[in-house]
């Protein structure tokens, strides 16, 4: 299964290499092969996860960390194993001939191998941080699948937005994943389903809960994280099939599927879940009918099919988790075809303007078939698999216990625009007279028509037979949240209550579909509102951030080295000052001060002089001798406590550094005067605080007990180990070389870096 999971990377890896191959020898459509097979290999498993077996593999990682590369396969795993290799085979083809000619198709295969192997890691991951990295990165290939078009500004900032909101999804993961781990004392998926109890009790509870539903949130689109989905359209139609259609916003509806039996019974995550998953349902299926553009409007059809799908989950009952399994299968089915077939209209015509389109079957009569029966699989027309999705939506919510009038009202509300969505998108293009600007559309390549044909066939399958459903789908998801029995999937039920829902959809939506024509003075209406827009808020928010981030910049990087000093010399003021204040404890009457030499004092009296010179002359000159004065007085200290090394050390400095700066400062012009009295008065007391400050801290040090162990050492063993009599040679050579090595090397980059500033020459126009 590790193979499984890695081929897409190695394939993406491969096409670095080869893609030129596969572009000149139109060899693309074999690159198929790969989805399939993996397809192929999950089917095996089909009759081990109808008998309810659940299938491990462990590999050996990181193991001091409790991080492995564990993977386990049930029926929920084995549902989106199938959706992301199923309609990875047919986006996968469909491609081949959508993006023919394309000079970067190879790169698109790369993206898209490498977003496939990411969302199979993560559905088959039984480990919390090998599922966050794999989350992490469907996160980063699907920015760049989004912003493949990269040449365009919009489809840049929407890659951006996406990765934004969904990155911020990872950081509450890793949270999530982090708590649950230190609540449980593992990382693994199935010893935390097994005892959910220690995360139940534990301190953290209510924070992961809180933590995994925004992860989720952010994934799957919800209110108030919804708006980067829209926005992701500006991406190539078999992105926005692959990715927003069947796997990447699912992805926090699996995340919410796998832990849902650990927060079973929390208030606080069925209120979650079930508050969001309405808003956001009803929020999008209300936008539907403003929108013209045919990936806009399945956009906003998806945002509300994964509120339906978090509303369900919310509810949490044996039919409701049963209406998710099958409602997920009816969605990627219904949805992929239509995204391809509005691909198609796209590809065909140049234009997604729903206004604009009619007619097309007389040019597309098999597109205009299959978008009839998407259309029908979306809106729940029986025979086909939506009817039952749909019935099952609502036994979910008439048979709960609270809020049922209320709770069906808002599921059928939903189901009736999206019954008018998906025969806007399906069937309206198709219908009508064939304008003039049209007529010279032509049938699409059969690799373009073949993959959502197979996908509504399957609709209409699925939907007669439906047992496939049950014993691969339903019941075995159903069995992971502890539930015995499973619920028996019909197409005819008797009639019922919810039957009369049904029809009442259909019928309803019918009228609006009728009735309700797509046109600008709709798109106008909702435009005006959207001032108060999540996504207008968000760009509101994020503009006032970057005001108080140029302001705060502004403040402290003004370009001045002298301000930079002074931040850092007051930072080190308050961070250490406070500490040593309140600790500082020096008994004057113990200091043997009478022990001081004349020579001492008079060298003291030297230095502070020299230091007072070099802050009130007016002369560059005089001040760097003063400077030099002050060395040559340490040197003389030096050369006092019996240091003659240190004390020629400090005279070659001192004297090299009064020599370059003679050199440099001699061609400066006169002194001026560029700062204010009270900011050098500022200075001075901030200079005399940190003085004051580091004397402290010399004194402390001196009272604390000498411990000369290292010291010892090293004047016991230079001579030995190193064979060298001066010990500070020998330890910068020797015992420290390493160091000193590294030292050297920074300072030859820093002098190198200076050279090139020095030489650097930059042309008027580029200083723009």
């Amino acid at each position: 299964m590790l193979i499984v999971v890695l081929i897409g990377f190695l394939l993406s890896a491969l096409l670095l290499f080869t893609g030129n191959f596969f572009k000149e020898k139109k060899l693309s459509t074999l690159l198929t092969i790969l989805p399939l097979g993996i397809l192929i290999y999950l089917l095996s498993f089909g009759q081990k996860i109808a008998q309810g077996e659940v299938i491990y593999l462990h590999y050996e990682w990181i193991p001091a960390f409790d991080v492995s590369l564990n993977f386990r396969l049930d029926g929920l795993s084995f549902l989106f194993g199938l959706l992301i290799s199923g309609i990875g085979t047919l986006v996968f083809f469909y491609t081949s001939s959508y993006l023919k000619g394309h000079h970067f198709l190879d790169r698109f295969y790369s993206y898209l191998s490498m977003f496939m192997a990411a969302m199979l890691g993560l559905v088959l991951s039984d480990n919390l941080i090998t599922m966050f990295i794999f989350w992490e990165l469907t996160s980063i290939t699907s920015f760049f699948l989004i912003g493949f078009n990269n040449e365009s500004q919009s489809s840049r900032k929407s890659a951006l937005v996406a990765l934004g909101i969904t990155g911020l999804g990872g950081f509450f993961l890793l949270a999530g994943a982090v708590l649950i781990g230190e609540s449980a004392g593992t990382y693994s998926i199935s010893q935390i389903l097994s005892d959910p109890e220690a995360v139940r009790s534990g301190s953290y509870f209510s924070l992961i809960c809180i933590f995994m539903t925004l992860a989720a949130f952010t994934k799957s689109a919800q209110f108030p994280f919804h708006f980067w989905l829209p926005g992701a359209m500006q991406a190539p139609t078999p992105v926005s099939t692959y990715l927003h259609s069947a796997t990447m916003v699912k992805a926090g509806v699996y995340l919410l599927f796998r832990f849902s039996p650990v927060f079973e019974g929390s208030h606080l995550w069925h209120e979650l879940l079930l508050i969001f998953g309405a808003v956001t349902m009803i929020y999008s299926a209300y936008h539907i009918i403003f929108r013209i553009d045919l990936k806009s409007i399945l956009a906003y059809s998806t945002i509300a099919a994964l509120g339906i799908l978090v509303f369900l989950i919310g509810i949490g009952t044996k039919m409701a988790i049963t209406a998710a399994a099958v409602f997920i299968v009816v969605h990627a089915l219904y949805k992929a075809s239509l995204f391809l077939i509005a691909g198609i209209i796209d590809h065909e015509t140049g234009t997604r303007d729903i206004t604009r389109l009619s007619g097309l079957r007389h040019k597309m009569m098999p597109i205009f078939i299959t978008g009839v029966i998407a259309a029908a699989i979306s809106g729940g027309i029986p025979p086909t698999l939506g009817f039952i999705g749909k019935e099952l939506i609502y036994e979910s919510t008439y048979h709960f216990t609270e809020s049922v009038v209320f709770l069906t009202f808002l599921a059928i509300f939903t189901k009736i625009l999206l019954f008018y969505a998906g025969f806007v998108v399906g069937m309206k293009p198709f219908t009508g007279k064939l304008p003039a600007a049209l007529s010279e559309v032509h049938k699409p390549d059969i690799k373009m028509s073949l993959p959502p044909a197979i996908m509504v066939i399957l609709g209409l399958v699925l939907g007669i037979f439906p047992g496939f459903i049950e014993d691969f789908i339903s019941a075995p998801i159903t069995q992971t949240f502890g539930f015995t029995d499973v619920e028996h999937l019909k197409i005819w039920h008797g009639f019922s209550e919810i039957l009369v829902f049904s029809m009442v959809t259909i019928l309803i939506g019918t009228i609006m579909y009728l009735t309700l024509k797509p046109n600008y003075k709709l798109k106008g209406f909702i435009s005006k509102l959207e001032v108060i827009s999540p996504l207008q808020l968000m760009n509101d928010l994020n503009q006032g951030f970057e005001k108080i981030s140029g302001w705060w910049t502004n403040l402290f990087q003004n370009g001045y080295l002298r301000h930079y000093v002074a931040t850092c010399v007051l930072f080190m003021v308050i961070s250490i000052g406070y500490v040593v204040v309140f600790n500082f404890n020096l008994d004057l009457a113990d200091q043997a001060f009478h022990q001081l030499t004349f020579h001492e004092v008079a060298i003291i009296v030297i230095m502070l002089g020299a230091v007072i010179f070099t802050v009130v002359t007016r002369s560059r000159l005089a001040a760097v001798v003063a400077m030099g004065i002050v060395g040559f007085s340490f040197s003389l200290i030096f050369l006092f406590y019996g240091a003659p090394d240190l004390a020629m050390t400090q005279f070659s400095v001192d004297t090299l550094t009064v020599i370059l700066f003679v050199l440099v400062l001699y061609k400066l012009p006169k002194y001026l005067k560029l700062t204010k009295n009270v900011l050098r008065l500022e200075h001075g007391i901030l200079s005399l605080t940190f003085g004051t400050l580091v004397s402290m801290i010399i004194l402390m040090v001196l009272q604390q007990p000498v411990q000369k162990e290292v010291s010892e050492y090293y004047g016991d063993n230079a001579y030995l180990l190193a064979k060298g009599k001066n010990v500070v040679n020998v330890i910068l050579v020797d015992f420290r070389g390493i160091d000193t090595l590294i030292e050297v090397s920074v300072l030859t980059v820093a002098s190198l870096g200076v050279f090139g500033l020095i030489k650097l020459r930059i042309r008027s126009r580029d200083k723009k």
